[in-house]
């Protein structure tokens, strides 16, 4: 009994409740809320049951409400009335996708599951989230403006994506409303309409330029920046650029139609400088624009019947000192001639060029012989790549020193005395042939019998590598040599007596040579003349000297940074000599006595590879100096550090260090003073 009385007490005393009054005419349920003293979770229970929703309640939502209302709610009103409840008390409803509240309080709602809406479908105090994108303002300026408007305690949040410029807004409906109500007129407000006006008599630039003028002149650093015009000259089409606010714009676009009017004189001068192009060049093609206009002009002119001036006389001169054009002509003509010198007038492209030659040559040769003669007169001689042995008998003979034995008779005692005469033999022809010996030979001579074994093994190895480069402007030609002048006889000629001979000589370049024109195409291919040539000097003949030459001339087409081949020569030979004794050669092992037998193999792989680099601006430019400077930099400190043979003590020069790729490397005399700096330290 006693617990039942404390029941009671405690329902009257903490709530009352209406039942759902149900209208007979709308058949809606209506709801009158009355709640006093009631625990915040026995409220939302209640609110559950009657709107028969799932409601999870997060343990830290506890607190007592007192809450009342005097009018009768709908269903809707009556789930407003529970946000606007929750919301005084700091709490939120985060509504799930399956249609499961959740009561969470309001700092912890921003990272719940909020769905992210379009439009405002919401306008009570639902949690929601909004992505508004912005179009005329950047949103980094707009964020902090929004975040003072927001609720930043009461779970609201602003975000803005600079990459995109778009706001992501969190809160409660009704405040994210306002928001996106408030970025909408501020967009609005900052946006710029465009006008485009065409000239018919005046220069496009010489209008901007005056306009800017008159604009800085009345203080145009005082106007706001997004109520300030922007105007930009597009000289391709002769027309000007006005975007702006609405009323700035107006008065410019007047302004340039009463300046662009014909001019009451007949022509005017203008004194063009050129950037990059000759002046010189640029006037032939002027000259060819103006006539082609005149006569085009003239023909419309004819077919029209009308004639806006009967003087149209154009005068294009060019300053060579200056580099600069003196055109005479009238505006319209002159805005023609003024575009194409733009477009003229620009920065020209430059090609690099980086070929490699790789060229590997082998060679290998044998010879084996046997020769033999006697005091009789027989033998056996081989002349492939042997000395011949007769030629070696009678060099040995002219070497002998030679004795004559003869008596003088005494002119007074009439004695007879014997007298010996040695004379020296003439080593001449023995030096010769024993100087072309190559190898091993070894004779012997036995009882008037002579022989000679000559052998010999060649082995040529050879890897020239040759890495020439070179920059060139777009459609220009360029040539390369590194090697020497060797002189030629061309002719010789003697006086009529055989007296005062003189030659006639020309000097022939022999090296590596490369001759290259680039021409930049459309998009990075670049189309190569090329003609490359590697050449030197193989020895003396009866006649000159003999000088190895191999070219090639080609036209490719390489994208920027690829690497062509362009052509090579592979070749193998192989000659083989045999001089024997017939029948007696041919006698297995005991053969080899009779025969010389030499061999020899040669073989040759030579590759030529092309690769152009399109360098348009400095800074590319610069990166390539500053790598090839530090490449010739680190092969003087590389010798450095081996140091010069017997000069321990002597430093070798080496170049400056060029450390940042975006400045010049330093001058000759920073380099000695620090030099001097270092050594005196």
């Amino acid at each position: 009994m006693r617990l039942i009385t404390q029941v009671l007490k405690t329902l009257l005393a903490t709530s009352v409740f209406m039942l759902p009054v149900i209208s007979a005419s709308s058949m809606a349920a209506e709801y009158s809320p009355n709640f006093k003293g009631t625990e915040i979770t026995e409220f939302i229970n209640i609110v559950g049951k009657n709107l028969k929703k799932t409601i999870i309640v997060d343990p830290n939502v506890r607190g007592k409400i007192t809450v009342r209302s005097y009018d009768l709610l709908t269903e809707d009103q009556y789930y407003q009335f529970f946000l606007n409840v929750l919301q005084v008390y700091g709490y939120a409803v985060v509504e799930m996708p399956t249609g499961v509240l959740k009561v969470v309080r309001d700092k912890d709602a921003k990272t719940s599951n909020i769905p992210v809406i379009d439009g405002e479908l919401f306008n009570g105090d639902e949690m929601i989230t909004r992505v508004v994108p912005v179009y005329s303002v950047p949103v980094r300026e707009l964020a902090p403006i929004l975040r003072q408007l927001n609720d930043q305690a009461g779970g609201g949040n602003v975000i803005s994506h600079d990459p995109s410029n778009v706001m992501m807004l969190t809160g409660r409906a009704a405040v994210v409303n306002r928001l996106t109500e408030i970025i909408e007129r501020v967009d609005k407000a900052g946006d710029r309409e465009v006008e485009i006006i065409k000239l018919k008599y005046a220069s496009a630039s010489e209008m901007v330029r005056i306009i800017e003028s008159i604009n800085q002149s009345q203080g145009k650093q005082a106007t706001p920046a997004n109520l300030e015009p922007k105007i930009v000259a597009d000289d391709r089409t002769n027309s000007v650029i006005v975007s702006g606010d609405i009323k700035a714009r107006q008065r410019i676009v007047k302004l340039i139609t009463r300046l662009d009017k014909e001019l009451e004189s007949n022509g005017n001068t203008r004194v063009t400088f050129l950037k990059y192009a000759k002046a010189e060049e640029i006037v032939k093609v002027l000259q060819g624009v103006s006539a082609s206009i005149k006569a085009e002009e003239q023909q419309q002119q004819g077919g029209n019947n009308r004639r806006r001036n009967n003087n149209r006389d154009i005068s294009i001169e060019a300053h060579v000192d200056s580099n600069a054009l003196v055109i005479t002509a009238e505006p319209d003509m002159m805005a023609s001639l003024q575009e194409v010198i733009r477009q003229l007038d620009i920065r020209r492209a430059q090609v690099l060029v980086e070929a490699i030659i790789v060229e590997v040559f082998e060679g290998d040769g044998t010879s084996l012989g046997v020769q033999w003669a006697t005091a009789d007169g027989g033998g056996q001689q081989f002349t492939n790549g042997t000395v011949p042995i007769g030629q070696l008998a009678v060099a040995i003979d002219q070497a002998r020193d030679r004795t004559t034995r003869s008596n003088v008779i005494g002119s007074e005692t009439g004695e007879v005395t014997p007298i010996e005469e040695t004379e020296e033999g003439d080593t001449t022809l023995l030096a010769n042939l024993l100087g072309s010996v190559n190898g091993f030979m070894v004779g012997v001579v036995e009882d008037d019998w002579g022989a000679i074994v000559q052998a010999v093994s060649t082995d040529t190895n050879s890897n020239i590598l040759a890495t020439p480069h070179l920059t060139t402007m777009d459609n220009e030609e360029a040539f390369f040599i590194v090697g020497q002048e060797v002189p030629i006889i061309t002719g010789s000629q003697t006086g009529s007596n055989n007296s005062n001979p003189f030659q006639t000589v020309e000097r022939k370049e022999v090296g590596t040579k490369l001759k290259v024109t680039p021409q930049i195409n459309e998009g990075s291919a670049v189309q190569l003349v090329i003609e490359q040539e590697v050449s030197s000097v193989n020895g003396a003949t009866s006649v000159d000297i003999a000088i190895n030459k191999r070219e090639i001339k080609t036209t490719v087409m390489a994208d920027d940074g690829d690497t062509v081949v362009l052509g090579g020569l592979i070749d193998e030979d192989i000659q083989e000599s045999i001089s024997k004794v017939p029948l007696l050669g041919d006698i297995p092992f005991l053969g080899n006595l009779f025969k010389s037998t030499t061999t020899n193999k040669r073989r040759r792989n030579l590759l030529v590879f092309i690769r152009p680099t399109i360098i348009r601006d400095g800074i590319t430019m610069n990166k390539i100096s500053h790598r090839k400077y530090n490449f010739i930099r680190a092969e003087q400190l590389k010798r450095q550090a081996d140091g010069i043979p017997l000069m321990p003590f002597t430093k070798a020069p080496s170049l400056p260090n060029w450390e940042n790729a975006l400045e010049l490397p330093p001058s000759f005399e920073d380099y000695l003073q620090k030099q001097e700096a270092e050594e005196q330290d």
